[in-house]
């Protein structure tokens, strides 16, 4: 999985990477099978919608304390 966003903390865990960092716009990878994440998503999981139980990814990027980046978003 891959985030972007404009900024990052110091320190990301270790099941997250920069993959770059281009004209301001940073590339996280995430390794989702990594022990790590596992526990995160666990402890994030809510019901999303009636019967759907899931993570919202700005619940993650908060843990994380990055700003996603909305790739929708229009100028």
């Amino acid at each position: 999985m891959k985030l972007y966003t404009t900024s990052i903390p110091k320190t990301l865990p270790d099941w997250a990477t920069v993959i770059s960092n281009n004209a301001g716009l940073i590339e996280v990878e995430i390794n989702d099978e990594s022990p790590g994440f596992h526990s995160i998503i666990e402890e994030l999981s809510t019901e999303i919608q009636p019967g759907i139980v899931g993570v919202k990814a700005g619940d993650l990027c908060q843990i994380l304390s990055i700003e996603m980046v909305d790739a929708n978003e229009e100028n």
